[in-house]
């Protein structure tokens, strides 16, 4: 039988204190991710930097893939995967701190891993009963820990029902767009499928909801951040592109498009900016000017063009245009650097192809033809 030869009490007190601090510091960790409702400005935090070197490596090893589908499905799984594995590097973490802890206040023979052997059992109060704590501080010790860690996984399985409720909650909007904007959403689709004035305040109406909606998200993923690595169920869906969206159709609305009501309008837009402001500051990514102009002043004379033919009231004038690119230049740049970051793509403001949405389409037919016996105009506009 080995015989018990206690540390040099300088080691004891080593252990004790870096298994205190390592304790703290995860308690702080997960207090700040799951219990604190507002963001953490502080810059150097290992949740912050556990999601950008993995998502660095990650969205690295999905370019593997050569098919856009089967990447996209291997970025879609970072998210819930990512949540799961610093869930149990908090585990171990307060483990590991537990158990440096019971070998500083009563070294045992077996040495260092047998304490930790105890943290273990005693923290998912599996209690086993071959190891036990010796004396009167290593059992008060045990008995704090059983507590922290019956409440931890309560704090983490309370956590996900509110985690994916805000997620179901931003999605409603993403789905809704579909019908309306197209797949993926844009601006131009919006106005000509719904147009300003002609259905008694559907469009303002849809603005009211869509200034909830930018809040709501802004709220969540502040409170969440790991939401903003969730992907819609749609490989040509995102809350970015959804977001832009309505940033592009509120633009229009109060540059060079008339019939709606501008208040509504100019509070959407206010809203959303906001939400894309934040959340970039929050990523620290520098604005990018986009690669190719999203609006070409030639694609605008033809929308410009195409509502007017469907009867929306227009300002096709210098003075518009140019308050049009002001107002652009307020968000796209922040829009960009995002999707640069989450390999998002922003979509144009009004695309020159006539691909079906996700919902005219599904695994057993193509394209759902005629639209006319759902009440649905089939023309150029809806398709």
């Amino acid at each position: 039988m080995r015989l018990l030869r206690p540390d040099p009490p300088e080691f004891r007190l080593l252990a004790l204190v870096a298994g205190l601090v390592l304790v703290v510091t995860v308690l702080v960790e997960v207090f700040e991710a799951l219990v604190l409702p507002r963001q953490v400005t502080r810059r150097y935090r290992f949740s912050r930097l556990y999601y950008r070197f993995g998502w660095r490596v990650w969205r690295n090893a999905a370019h593997v893939f050569r098919a856009p589908h089967r990447e996209q499905t291997a970025l879609s799984v970072f998210g819930p995967l990512s949540l799961l594995g610093l869930f149990a590097l908090w585990a171990a973490g307060l483990v590991l701190g537990f158990g440096l802890m019971h070998h500083g206040v009563a070294p045992r023979a077996a040495g260092f891993w047998e304490a930790v052997y105890l943290s273990g059992t005693t923290f998912t109060t599996l209690g086993y009963g071959d190891v036990t704590p010796t004396t009167a501080l290593d059992r008060m010790l045990a008995v704090v820990e059983a507590a922290m860690g019956f409440g931890y996984f309560a704090i983490v399985i309370g956590y996900l029902p509110v985690l994916y409720q805000a997620f179901g909650r931003r999605e409603n909007l993403i789905a809704l767009l579909d019908a309306r904007a197209g797949s993926p959403p844009a601006a131009g689709r919006m106005l000509l499928r719904t147009p300003p004035g002609a259905d008694g305040g559907t469009l303002t109406d849809f603005l009211a909801g869509a200034e909830r909606w930018a809040a709501e998200v802004l709220e969540a993923h502040l409170s969440f951040p790991v939401l903003s690595y969730y992907r819609s169920q749609h490989d040509n869906q995102s809350w970015l592109a959804a977001l832009t969206c309505v940033l592009d159709t509120c633009a229009l609305l109060l540059t060079v498009v008339e019939g709606v009501d501008r208040v509504q309008a100019r509070l959407t837009f206010a809203m959303a900016r906001h939400t894309a402001v934040d959340l970039g500051l929050v990523l620290r990514q520098r604005p990018e000017t986009p690669a190719e102009d999203r609006l070409p002043e030639a694609r605008l004379t033809e929308l410009l063009a195409a509502l007017s033919k469907a009867g929306v009231k227009v300002r096709n004038d210098a003075a518009a245009r140019t308050r049009l690119a002001e107002l652009r230049a307020l968000y796209e740049p922040i829009v960009v650097g995002m999707a640069r970051y989450y390999l998002l793509t922003v979509p144009v403001v009004w695309p020159a192809d006539n691909k079906p949405d996700n919902w005219q389409t599904s695994a057993w037919m193509r394209r759902a033809d005629p639209l006319h016996a759902l009440g649905l105009p089939a023309d150029d506009h809806f398709e």
